[in-house]
C-alpha cells in the first residue's frame, strides 16, 4: 500500500514530542514559499497568510531547524500583532 511511516505524524497524532517530524521536502518549500510570494501584496490579511506559509515552509526546509510547535507558536504570534493592529501597539 505505501509507507505509512511518513504519514504517522500527521494522521490522528497528537502533535507530542513522540510524532515524526515531517521529512525535508524541497519541492513543498519551493511551492508554499512560491504561493506565499504571490499573494504577499495583495492586502493586510494576505500578507499574514504569505508570512504563516512561509514559516510552515520552513518545516520542510533542511536549512532550518523548526518544529511544527515552533510554527504554532509563530502563528499564534502573527494573528496577535494583527488582532492589536500591528508591532507598535
Amino acid at each position: 500500500m505505501g509507507d505509512d511511516s511518513a504519514e504517522a505524524g500527521r494522521d490522528g497524532g497528537d502533535g507530542g514530542p513522540s510524532d515524526p517530524l515531517p521529512e525535508h521536502d524541497p519541492e513543498t518549500v519551493a511551492f508554499l514559499r512560491e504561493v506565499a510570494e504571490e499573494i504577499r501584496a495583495e492586502s493586510s490579511e494576505s500578507e499574514q497568510l504569505a508570512n504563516i506559509l512561509y514559516r510552515t515552509s520552513d518545516i520542510y526546509d533542511a536549512d532550518e531547524e523548526t518544529t511544527p510547535e515552533d510554527v504554532i507558536r509563530n502563528v499564534k504570534f502573527i494573528l496577535e500583532v494583527k488582532e492589536r493592529g500591528g508591532l507598535g501597539r
